[in-house]
């Protein structure tokens, strides 16, 4: 019983990485079609304290349209793997997330947001999920 909550545990953390893959995704295509000046003029709209208005700039227009199409290309292609058993995404989540973690703990300290630290421990969460995962699927691999 314990086994199948914490593998429901991990389908729903992974499908939750898979979608915040397609948010950023969706994100860094609305930076690249949209100038620095149309977005924060909408999020203003909507919210004048949001981070995004808050941190956008015009010369960090580009590092947010290839951070967010990378990081969320990342993301999707990840979760897709895992979800689908491969053994490729395992190792792969397990270097990836450990880089994302790496890299926003070190942005933290240059910009305190907070929202970093905290998509850092669900890092560190689906990282010890898709390990629990990943022993398990090892362990049912036929041996030659």
């Amino acid at each position: 019983m314990q086994q199948k909550r914490i593998h429901q545990l991990f389908q729903l953390s992974v499908a939750m990485k898979g979608l915040h893959g397609i948010v950023e995704i969706a994100g860094g295509i609305a930076l690249a079609l949209f100038s620095t000046s149309a977005i924060l003029g909408a999020l203003d709209r909507v919210d004048p304290h949001h981070w995004l208005a808050r941190s956008l700039n015009g010369s960090e227009h580009d590092y947010y349209t290839l951070f967010f199409l990378s990081h969320g290309a990342l993301n999707l292609a990840l979760a897709a793997g895992l979800l689908r058993e491969k053994l490729w995404a395992y190792p792969a989540t397990f270097a990836v997330l450990a880089l994302f973690i790496a890299y926003q703990l070190y942005r933290f300290t240059h910009v305190h947001d907070p929202g970093l630290i905290v998509f850092s421990i669900l890092d560190v969460i689906v990282i010890a999920l898709a390990w629990h995962e990943y022993q398990l699927l090892r362990r049912h691999l036929p041996t030659h």
